[in-house]
């Protein structure tokens, strides 16, 4: 394999299955904790609601840290690339405009995992939620303001 810098990595062998449950994470660039301000990781969550509104995806769980997301979904009607690069874009543009910052807010690409067996969605969910807490943000998951899974 030629080496290719890490974005373009991440993208070997991407194939993204219409139903199928994926964990997609994101950095912002050079993991700035952008969203440790909860109003701009607030932006984060509008945007995973309107990717499920609009049928993107069904959103099972996510978790908005200071500098990544951890978003567990189901591809419903669009690609994993599409997915991405609209969603990446209208939070950037979002928390530029509200946090009177300019220039990029994401590290290039994204991290994505698809789930094979049904045990792995309940393991990935706990996974998602308890980020805040392995991160050490909180002692408890409950004081964490920034998550949600369909399951609560």
């Amino acid at each position: 394999m030629p080496d290719l810098p890490a974005s373009h990595r991440l993208r070997t062998g991407r194939y993204a299955e219409p139903n199928r449950i994926y964990l997609l994470t994101t950095n912002t660039l050079d993991r700035e904790p952008v969203f440790a301000d909860f109003a701009l990781g607030r932006l984060v969550v509008h945007q995973f609601r309107q990717a499920q509104n609009t049928g993107l995806v069904n959103s099972l769980a996510w978790v908005v840290i200071p500098d990544h997301f951890h978003w567990l979904v189901e591809l419903e009607k669009c690609s994993l690339s599409n997915l991405m690069r609209q969603t990446k874009s209208l939070i950037a543009r979002e928390v530029n405009l509200s946090g009177n910052r300019n220039g990029p807010l994401w590290q290039q690409g994204y991290h994505d995992r698809a789930l094979r067996r049904e045990e792995d969605l309940v393991k990935m969910a706990r996974y998602v939620v308890a980020n805040p807490l392995r991160a050490g943000l909180v002692e408890r998951l409950g004081d964490y303001p920034l998550w949600d899974a369909i399951w609560l």
